[in-house]
């Protein structure tokens, strides 16, 4: 079932990455390999197939701590990309880019909260059977 309030949650976590796609155009950290966007399409991938995956809630719970592990690797790395920037911020929305995966992680925690919630709702009711 799509509609269940876990899948908002999901939905709102890919959306921190698109918006990190966006406003990450300008980082650069290695010179020929484009990390950010690269792990930006990936944590994309994982939840669409995450809130495809509504089915087997165990899977999904994986999914989601998978994409949690890489958006804090990449507030590691945009921290250490703001932390040696040379000069001054001649862009306002400079620092932006570690709040997008922040928020991310923050949401794909509540998208778990909710999916455990379900399986217990599922386990409790598969007893009375």
């Amino acid at each position: 079932m799509l509609q269940r309030i876990q899948t908002i949650w999901l939905i709102l976590s890919v959306l921190c990455a698109v918006a990190l796609f966006v406003t990450s155009q300008d980082v650069v950290i290695m010179d020929k390999f484009p990390i950010i966007n690269i792990s930006n399409l990936l944590l994309v991938l994982i939840g669409v197939f995450s809130i495809l995956n509504y089915k087997n809630r165990k899977r999904q719970i994986l999914l989601n701590n998978i994409s949690m592990i890489i958006n804090a690797l990449l507030i590691g790395l945009l921290s250490y990309w703001l932390l040696n920037l040379s000069g001054g911020i001649s862009f306002p929305e400079k620092g932006i880019e570690p709040f997008f995966p922040a928020l991310a992680i923050i949401c794909l925690l509540i998208a778990n909260v909710f999916i455990r919630r379900d399986e217990k709702l599922v386990k409790s009711v598969d007893r009375l059977r």
